[in-house]
C-alpha cells in the first residue's frame, strides 16, 4: 500500500494530449490518461460555434418591437397624460420589461416624439395628402376627414393621442415641435384650402379668412375629440356626413 507522502500527480499538457506523472518511492513513470476517462472529463470544455437558428432577421423583429413600444405608449399617454405616463405602465402595456423601453428609447421626451411623428403622419399629413388630389374646398375637407376616418378604423387611440398631445403642448411648450405639429399643421392645410376657394370664387373676397379657417380648426378637433375618447367608429363616420351636409348647406331648410 502507497503512502500520501510517495505520491503526487503533476498534470502536464503536451500535443493536446494530457498525462499524469506519478512519482512512487523516487521512481517516475509517465501514465497516459485519456482526457474523457474518470475525473479527467472536467478538464475538458468544448467549444461551440454561435450559429443562428432560422427565424425572422434581428433587424425586422427589432423594427417589430420598436412599433409595438409605440403603439403602447400612444395608448399610455392618452389615458395618462405625458407626466403621469411611466415607461413601466409602457412596459407593461406593450408586454416587455422596463429595460427594453430603454434600450429602444433613451427618454420618455424622445419617445413622445416618435409617438407624435407617428401619428401626425398616420392620421393629419395622410389627410393632407388626399385631400390636395381634390379640387374644390368641400371636398378637400371631405378627403381629409376620410383619411381620419380610415386611421381610426385601424387604431382608434390615434385621434385620442392628437388630441392629448394639443392638450400637453399647452402645458408643456417644450413638447411641440414645429414640424409635427398636428394643430399647426391641420390650422395650415384648412388656411391654404380657404385661400385657394377664395381664389377660385368658391368663397365671396369678403370672407374673414381668419374667422373661418378658426371656426373650421374648431370643429375638426371637436370631431377628433369625439372620435378618440367618445363615440364609436360607425357614430363617427355619422357624425362626419353630418359635418360634410352641414358644409355643403344641405343637411337642413329653414322655413321663411
Amino acid at each position: 500500500m502507497l503512502g500520501q507522502s510517495n505520491l503526487y500527480v503533476d498534470l502536464r499538457c503536451c500535443d493536446s494530449h494530457f498525462f499524469a506523472e506519478m512519482t512512487i518511492l523516487g521512481a517516475p513513470q509517465v501514465i497516459p490518461r485519456s482526457p474523457t476517462s474518470g475525473l479527467w472529463h472536467n478538464l475538458t470544455v468544448p467549444q461551440h460555434t454561435a450559429s443562428r437558428g432560422p427565424g425572422r432577421p434581428p433587424a425586422a423583429k427589432a423594427a417589430e418591437t420598436r412599433e409595438r413600444i409605440i403603439g403602447a405608449a400612444r395608448e399610455v399617454f392618452s389615458e395618462l397624460g405625458y407626466d403621469a405616463a411611466t415607461f413601466q405602465a409602457i412596459a407593461i402595456r406593450a408586454g416587455l420589461t422596463r429595460p427594453a423601453i430603454n434600450h429602444y428609447f433613451a427618454s420618455k421626451r424622445v419617445l413622445w416624439a416618435q409617438v407624435v411623428e407617428q401619428t401626425d403622419a398616420l392620421v393629419v399629413s395622410a389627410g393632407q395628402a388626399r385631400a390636395k388630389s381634390e379640387t374644390n374646398l368641400l371636398n378637400r375637407l371631405s378627403a381629409f376627414f376620410t383619411a381620419a376616418i380610415q386611421a381610426d378604423s385601424e387604431d382608434r387611440s390615434a385621434a385620442a393621442f392628437l388630441v392629448t398631445s394639443v392638450l400637453e403642448s399647452q402645458r408643456h411648450p417644450e413638447l411641440s415641435g414645429d414640424e409635427h405639429d398636428s394643430l399647426r399643421n391641420s390650422r395650415e392645410f384648412i388656411a391654404w384650402a380657404v385661400d385657394d376657394a377664395i381664389k377660385t370664387g368658391e368663397l365671396t373676397t369678403d370672407t374673414d379668412v381668419s374667422d373661418l379657417v378658426e371656426m373650421l380648426v374648431a370643429m375638426m378637433w371637436g370631431i377628433g375629440f369625439y372620435a378618440g375618447f367618445v363615440g364609436g367608429h360607425d357614430e363617427l363616420s355619422g357624425v362626419v356626413k353630418k359635418f360634410e351636409l352641414l358644409l355643403a348647406n344641405k343637411l337642413w331648410q329653414l322655413s321663411d
